[in-house]
């Protein structure tokens, strides 16, 4: 058991960040960003140590999006000259972003798997590549608090569970697993909440 948590330390840990993660954005929390910051830049490390090199890139990405998502997220009321901030409110993601978002995540898909089948040492470039693609559409509409990022999360989660129990990341294959469950929540919370 010893020699099994030495192997998977950073998969725990970044396992355990992953859940106050999820339940922050659960929550509609602020606090989101800043766990998310951390956890992402272990996560770079665990992915790059299991090969899975567009997620490694894509925590690079989530870095950026972090910083934009608590700026958007915190922005000043339009005029108001009060110190106080506010949070933006959920919203649905605008029907004349899907098609471009669409074109946009198939394009992207197409990249990095020419990338990852051709350039690197990948067993998983086709999901790999998938998951990465559809991720840049989830967390840009996280960061602008669109009520539909939650399906977005839904279909990314359930193939990246699948694909971490095949890479050998147990903790985090099962945290996917119960961010799919999370996820079917969230949207109906946020639903709510709108």
């Amino acid at each position: 058991m010893t020699q099994f948590l030495a192997n998977h330390w950073l998969d725990l840990l970044t396992t355990i960040l992953g859940l106050v993660y999820i339940l922050f954005e659960y929550r509609a929390s602020i606090w989101l960003w800043f766990v998310g910051f951390l956890m992402e830049g272990l996560d770079i490390v665990l992915y790059y140590q299991k090969g899975l090199y567009a997620d490694c890139g894509m925590e690079f990405y989530y870095l950026a999006m972090t910083f934009y998502g608590y700026w958007n997220w915190v922005r000043k009321a339009n005029g108001s000259q009060s110190s106080e901030k506010k949070t933006i409110p959920i919203t649905h993601f605008p029907v004349r972003l899907g098609i471009l978002w669409g074109v946009f995540t198939l394009l992207v898909w197409g990249i990095l798997y020419y990338f990852l089948a051709n350039f690197t040492d990948s067993t998983v470039p086709l999901a790999d590549s998938f998951t990465t693609a559809l991720s840049f559409v989830g967390i840009w509409a996280l960061a602008r608090k669109y009520l539909e990022q939650w399906l977005i999360w839904i279909v990314v989660d359930f193939v990246t569970c699948i694909l971490y129990f095949y890479k050998d990341i147990p903790f985090k294959a099962c945290l996917y697993g119960l961010f799919v469950i999370i996820a079917i929540m969230g949207y109906r919370k946020w639903k709510k909440m709108m």
